[in-house]
């Protein structure tokens, strides 16, 4: 009697879960789906990685350098050794503040460690560049991006930052992510701007909403890219502004009058107000990034033109000025260059090599 239903068990088994080589086979189908997953994880952070190195190349090379070269320097560590550390800080685009707080907190650690030599202090500088950025606020590089609604990015900066092409590798980024994009270009004042942002609209696959002849309001240009947004089910609405900061009340008005249209229109938005700022620029980056806050709520920084510059300390000193994260950073001029900001990869950017 047992044998008859364990045969019929058998049966049923079958019936249900496959023969036992099936089961096996999908077993052995699970497996190689995990471990390709984990792979292709694995090789996505490599690149990643390789972006980093790749376009903080300038400012590794002079950073680790010039560390080196104090260290050679100096057969232990004093007051004269700080001096020049902090020089070479300085000399980074770290704010002379934010320097400050690193050299006393290298000092502490130094005497409490009792470290001699100075080239066993590498450690210590790498820990309080990560712990300054870190230290005041939650790290969150990601986009306020939702699946259940209409989301809306504004994008502000002067004119030269990097704004057009910055706009069309998020959109490039956003449609590799599965969404569908629009964006509205809404520098009515400059028609070379609008030209350039529709040729890397096209570029990158993106729909793009153009003034018509003779219109001048930013924020009627964005009234009929919130319509075709609705009609068309984008879910994703980008929009760029003018970039004329030497008229503040102006372009306060612009963006208020945008935000106005938007906010009575989609509920929350903008979603996201994101500030370019070019990396070349230094602190003058900082200045820029004050008034655009007066102007408007800002959300976020696309860093520029990272691979252009020697002084990678500049993140820092933005993060530490305006306390806005950084979300994006320019590593080339691809349109898979502008990455998600990522610490880490940041800091060993930065300081690779410097114990070769």
């Amino acid at each position: 009697m047992l044998g008859v239903i364990m045969g019929f068990w058998s049966k049923l088994k079958e019936k249900l879960f496959g023969t036992e080589e099936e089961r096996i086979a999908k077993k052995q189908a699970k497996i190689e789906k995990k471990e390709k997953l984990q792979l292709e994880k694995e090789l996505k952070k490599k690149n990643k990685l390789d972006n980093y190195i790749a376009g903080l190349s300038k400012s590794n090379s002079s950073f680790v350098e010039s560390i080196k070269q104090l260290q050679n320097k100096h057969n232990k560590i004093d007051e004269d050794f700080f001096e020049e550390l902090e020089e070479i800080l300085i000399m980074s685009d770290i704010s002379t503040k934010l320097v400050q707080i690193i050299i006393e907190e290298c000092k502490k650690e130094v005497k409490n460690e009792n470290i001699k030599d100075p080239k066993l202090i590498n450690e210590i500088i790498a820990d309080k560049l990560f712990t300054i950025y870190a230290s005041n606020s939650i790290i969150d590089t990601t986009l306020d991006i939702k699946k259940d609604r209409i989301n809306v990015i504004l994008v502000v900066g002067v004119n030269g930052s990097g704004k057009t092409t910055s706009i069309s590798k998020i959109a490039y980024k956003l449609i590799n992510e599965g969404n569908k994009v629009l964006i509205a270009a809404g520098d009515t004042f400059r028609a070379a701007a609008v030209e350039q942002l529709e040729i890397w609209a096209n570029k990158v696959g993106a729909d793009i909403i153009k003034p018509k002849e003779n219109e001048t309001d930013p924020a009627a240009v964005v009234y009929r890219a919130i319509d075709k947004v609705i009609a068309e089910n984008y879910n994703v609405l980008i929009i760029d502004t003018a970039g004329r900061l030497q008229n503040k009340v102006n372009l306060m008005n612009e963006l208020a009058k945008i935000n106005k249209v938007l906010g009575s229109k989609i509920e929350g938005a903008p979603h996201e107000s994101l500030l370019v700022l070019d990396a070349t620029t230094g602190q003058n980056g900082v200045s820029q990034a004050r008034s655009f806050g007066e102007a408007t709520k800002l959300t976020g920084i696309i860093l520029t033109k990272m691979d252009g510059t020697s002084k990678g300390g500049i993140v820092l000193t933005i993060k530490d000025e305006i306390n806005l994260a950084v979300k994006f950073i320019g590593l080339g001029e691809r349109v898979e260059d502008l990455a998600e900001f990522d610490l880490d990869s940041y800091i060993y950017g930065l300081m690779r090599g410097i114990n070769d």
